[in-house]
């Protein structure tokens, strides 16, 4: 039986770089010097306005050297000085920026409020020539690829907000369960008082109390709106002065909820 060496390459993966390393490569490539870096984030903090961009050659030896973790502040100027991708450099001290809409979906907020995008979506882009649209399938069988996309190309500008039901925002329980995550068009901002033959395709709206959120149906009445909560929710309507008082940001047009516990 052949012995092979442990110490023979191949058999352990290169460790990762400190992200100070990588900070000093990027910098040696471009061939600057720490007199350079500090020069340049002084004409940064005097273009924005704030002190706080500077990297003074100390820090940059401690960031480089001692893997000192920079400020945002510091980190910014670093990666405009560089050419690089701040959320890039993010990531090296193992932060991603692209994990914060599933990161953020584990928090529980009892409150109702507008909420930033996905970075990234995760779409079907190849399904199995059996799909039919118009049957009930298990989707997760049914999708031969998955791919994920930038949000941003599918939002220039960006059209649609996002919104979270507060666990304690209870006013269209059992149709839209608290912790929903809806999806809101700011474009339709106008209430429809009629127009519907059931509660499905009743237009339920996002709405912003100065600083407090609702989301519910709406009615439009002799200057005010009515927030009207499901009748199986044992909320009571709220009457606010329009738009003095209330603002409509637009109209769920998708919901994204559990039907069940976590």
């Amino acid at each position: 039986m052949a012995i092979r060496s442990l110490s023979q390459p191949g058999d352990f993966p290169a460790p990762a770089l400190q992200p100070g390393t990588r900070l000093r490569r990027s910098r040696e490539r471009l061939g600057l010097t720490y007199r350079d870096v500090e020069r340049a984030s002084y004409e940064l903090a005097c273009q924005r306005g704030r002190p706080e961009f500077i990297v003074h050659l100390s820090r940059l030896a401690d960031i480089e050297n001692r893997d000192v973790t920079p400020s945002l502040y510091k980190l910014y100027a670093l990666a405009a000085i560089y050419h690089l991708d701040p959320k890039e450099v993010c990531e090296w001290y193992d932060v991603s920026f692209e994990g914060h809409f599933s990161d953020g979906n584990q928090l529980n907020a009892p409150n109702t409020h507008l909420a930033a995008p996905p970075a990234k979506l995760r779409l079907p882009i190849r399904f199995d020539p059996a799909f039919d649209p118009r049957r009930t399938e298990f989707l997760t069988r049914m999708v031969e690829r998955w791919a994920d996309l930038e949000g941003t190309f599918f939002q220039q500008p960006s059209r649609y907000l996002y919104g979270y039901v507060g666990v304690d925002d209870k006013r269209m329980n059992p149709l839209l369960r608290p912790g929903s995550l809806v999806l809101v068009d700011p474009k339709l901002r106008q209430v429809q008082n009629s127009g519907w033959t059931n509660e499905y395709e009743r237009p339920v709206y996002f709405i912003e109390l100065h600083g407090q959120f609702r989301c519910c149906w709406c009615q439009r009445e002799n200057g005010n709106v009515i927030l009207v909560p499901h009748p199986l929710s044992s909320c009571a309507p709220e009457v606010y002065r329009y738009p003095e008082e209330a603002e409509i940001v637009g109209q769920v047009v998708g919901v994204a909820m559990r039907l069940g516990p976590s």
